[in-house]
């Protein structure tokens, strides 16, 4: 394995089945658990954080007249959702899971605690956060940096549904070319927006490599986890 302890950021949009009018598509949750499997075989310590944008994203709700932090707080919540999805797909198939969300629901999660994180991954638990950072204004890549600093991760895997980084969005221009690696300040002054600035700062600070892969990508996951398939490292160079 190339990494140890990794945190894994999928957006929400990424759990869905658009087709058939799923938010949450079984089928891909199953390859995800497969996934986490066979890394967890290898000795990896695995964390998530999951986006809310499939059920309710919080800036998008200004559009309709929702306040702004009301509309955060709202999608807060949405990916305590998508977390317990996850969670009930990994323990499908004998995966033992922590849900830990930074806003108190005690119910259906544990609190965030940074010291009981790191004792489920050296148990062998993957722990899923949930409720982003617990506050308003932060997007859920910010709250995956700043996870992956509190936790020591080794490294931030960012899931998208392109193979990596390019200088333009490579759906809609043709000419855009793809970065295999590039640094924290290179990605910042030429505002690339596969994750925001302060995520990007963030991993910057704390000497964090960032690796953006194809999340849907056959085996795309296990294949940067073992050094198979880089996607692009974003990294201080």
């Amino acid at each position: 394995m190339k990494y140890k302890r990794i945190l894994v950021k999928i957006s929400g949009e990424a759990l869905q089945n658009k087709a058939k009018g799923q938010n949450h598509d079984p089928v891909l949750l199953k390859t995800v658990a497969d996934q986490f499997k066979v890394m967890l075989d290898q000795g990896a310590e695995i964390a998530v954080v999951v986006g809310g944008g499939n059920i309710f994203r919080g800036l998008s709700g200004t559009s309709s007249g929702t306040d702004r932090t009301t509309g955060d707080y709202m999608g807060m919540l949405a990916t305590v959702i998508n977390s317990m999805a996850i969670q009930n797909a990994l323990e499908i198939e004998g995966i033992e899971t922590r849900v830990m969300t930074a806003i108190s629901m005690p119910a259906i999660a544990e609190p965030f605690i940074r010291r009981k994180a790191i004792r489920h991954l050296e148990k062998g638990r993957v722990v899923i956060f949930g409720a982003g950072t617990g506050n308003p204004y932060f997007t859920t890549d910010s709250a995956a940096a700043l996870r992956a600093s509190e936790i020591d991760a080794d490294v931030l895997m960012k899931a998208t549904k392109v193979d990596g980084i390019y200088s333009a969005d490579p759906m809609k221009d043709p000419e855009a070319t793809r970065f295999d690696k590039i640094t924290y300040q290179e990605a910042l002054s030429l505002q690339l927006k596969i994750m925001d600035a302060a995520a990007f700062s963030l991993c910057m600070e704390n000497d964090i490599p960032i690796v953006v892969f194809n999340f849907f990508k056959e085996n795309g996951m296990v294949e940067v986890f073992t050094g198979k398939e880089s996607g692009t490292l974003v990294t201080h160079g």
